[in-house]
């Protein structure tokens, strides 16, 4: 079964009544733009995009540094935030990279879990997120990997080199997910998360 499909700027109910949910998946994924090579056949670029996720404080801040999950930290000192590993190509089918969120066991102070993707080495590769087609983030239930709500991350981000996807959020005692879709300027993951500092 298919999930809700969310425009950009709309919010869902992640764990409103459905009590059981505690473990969510983050999946995103990407494709390559193809381009034209020599005699008229297509080759992509090879494009190294990296899924992070920062758990940010009731303020919007990084309670602390090891609130950044990312693929030279691939887990949250809380263990509630764990991150599948780096895909280096974004080829294939399905989710390139997942981050795994137990609800249950996040800390108090982290109010956002904030879903980011960087390219990695753009500035040496001269790359940037109008060279990515077909980005998405979904969120999935960790039990039966079932997709929850999927947003399709369709604007036009030529020129930014980080992307702003989405981001769970307590409310009222619940868990949400707000569909962002932002782009930014930020040369490593590093420099992104320092925004958040």
């Amino acid at each position: 079964m298919a999930g809700i499909n969310l425009v950009k700027g709309q919010k869902i109910d992640l764990t409103k009544g459905k009590a059981g949910l505690t473990h969510v998946i983050a999946g995103l994924g990407w494709d390559p733009v193809a381009s034209k090579g020599f005699f008229g056949r297509k080759k992509q670029a090879n494009i190294d995009c990296d899924a992070s996720a920062l758990l940010l404080g009731e303020n919007g801040k990084l309670t602390k540094e090891t609130n950044l999950v990312c693929f030279h930290n691939k887990q949250s000192l809380c263990r509630s935030v764990v991150h599948s590993g780096d895909n280096l190509t974004g080829e294939g089918e399905g989710d390139d990279e997942q981050i795994k969120i137990n609800l249950a066991v996040v800390p108090a102070d982290v109010h956002k879990i904030l879903i980011v993707v960087n390219i990695y080495d753009c500035v040496n590769r001269k790359q940037d997120f109008g060279m990515i087609e077909r980005a998405y983030i979904r969120i999935l239930d960790g039990s039966n990997s079932q997709e929850l709500v999927r947003f399709n991350l369709s604007d036009s981000y030529a020129g930014m080199t980080a992307l702003i996807c989405g981001e769970l959020y307590r409310h009222g005692g619940e868990w949400k997910f707000s569909a962002i879709g932002e782009g930014a300027h930020a040369v490593h993951i590093d420099e992104l998360a320092r925004r958040y500092t």
